[in-house]
């Protein structure tokens, strides 16, 4: 049993997630906080394997909470928010969050394929508590591709993506010569916020994809959420695409129809980076990248908060460079200096 505690000021809230949590079976309510610094001693004397938390709190608001918790041991928090924090979420990544939910997701609406997602993201998401990372010095490897004209990077996160890129971008200049294009997992619906989010993390652009939109130096596009991002035409004339499809592996937009358009469009142009995540959501995708020329990255296992889509990637055969998430950046500009 996943031993769980729900933080939040609202009664109502509260019951809605402990009948949630407890419809599926594997979770074990230990308690509810009713603010803040309530919160935060029960977190320290209940010792809970996952701990949902409300932002807007009296007495200490979850990011306070987060901080105080966070300096005294790790437990995987994940935030329950309304769309009206949807910014303050990602700052509760960069403080330690795993993961984030809107409220209005757990109303009586919700699909149950939809909640199936959730109790299985909830629950690899409790285990990176006890997670206990090794490196084996042979796994990482950083082999060094022939020097080409590199005409976009494309990039996949999902659980821990959040502060993974925003990592990442603050070790990248605001003139890199390349166009980035990003799927991030985003079940939340805060595809706008996020954007705006991370673009104070870097002094690149950073931007929601259009539909029918150039890609250009300088810029970051994130795909929106519910559509799969797509690039269509070749290497001297590309453009950024939609469609509507169905979830590939369960997401929407996915990073495997992103990765599978770039390589049909830019070939050896192209590189790939494969982050932190569940699932195996880019493998495909780094094969065909592979399959057509292109150079192909994934994070490491030890700086992974989840090592899943990493890990897929890696396990094609298909990935020349696996590092750190800190050293991936420099490889990146070392890749694509003319």
């Amino acid at each position: 049993m996943i031993k769980t505690l729900i933080v939040d000021d609202s009664p109502l809230v509260r019951s809605i997630l402990r009948d949630f949590l407890e419809e599926d079976g594997n979770f074990e309510i230990i308690g509810e906080a009713v603010d803040g610094e309530d919160g935060i001693q029960k977190i320290l004397s209940l010792n809970p394997d996952l701990v949902t938390l409300d932002i807007q709190m009296p007495k200490k608001n979850g990011l306070e909470v987060i901080e105080e918790v966070m300096k005294k041991t790790y437990v995987p928090i994940v935030v329950i928010t309304s769309l009206d924090t949807a910014k303050t979420a990602y700052e509760a990544a960069l403080r330690g969050a795993v993961e984030f939910f809107p409220k209005d997701t757990f109303s009586a609406s919700i699909s149950p394929e939809k909640k199936q997602i959730i109790f299985e993201t909830l629950k690899r998401i409790s285990g990176t508590k006890i997670q206990k990372k090794a490196v084996i010095e042979d796994q990482i490897k950083a082999v060094q591709p022939e020097k080409r004209c590199i005409n976009a990077v494309v990039i996949a996160a999902s659980t821990g993506g959040p502060k993974a890129l925003s990592n990442f971008f603050s070790l990248l200049p605001g003139d890199f010569s390349v166009p980035i294009i990003i799927v991030q997992h985003n079940s939340s619906g805060f595809d706008r916020s996020f954007a705006e989010w991370l673009s104070a993390c870097t002094t690149l652009n950073v931007k929601l994809a259009e539909e029918g939109e150039i890609p250009k130096a300088g810029n970051v596009y994130i795909a929106k959420t519910d559509l799969h991002l797509m690039i269509k035409g070749d290497e001297r004339n590309f453009h950024l695409a939609y469609n509507d499809g169905g979830p590939e592996i369960n997401q929407k937009p996915a990073a495997d129809v992103l990765f599978r358009t770039a390589a049909g469009s830019l070939k050896e142009t192209l590189i790939s980076i494969v982050l932190t995540g569940m699932g195996s959501d880019g493998a495909l995708g780094t094969i065909k990248i592979k399959e057509k020329g292109g150079i192909t990255i994934a994070q490491d296992e030890e700086s992974s908060l989840i090592y899943g889509m990493p890990k897929a990637a890696a396990e094609t055969g298909c990935v020349d460079i696996v590092l750190p998430l800190d050293k991936i950046p420099c490889k990146l500009l070392e890749l694509t200096q003319p």
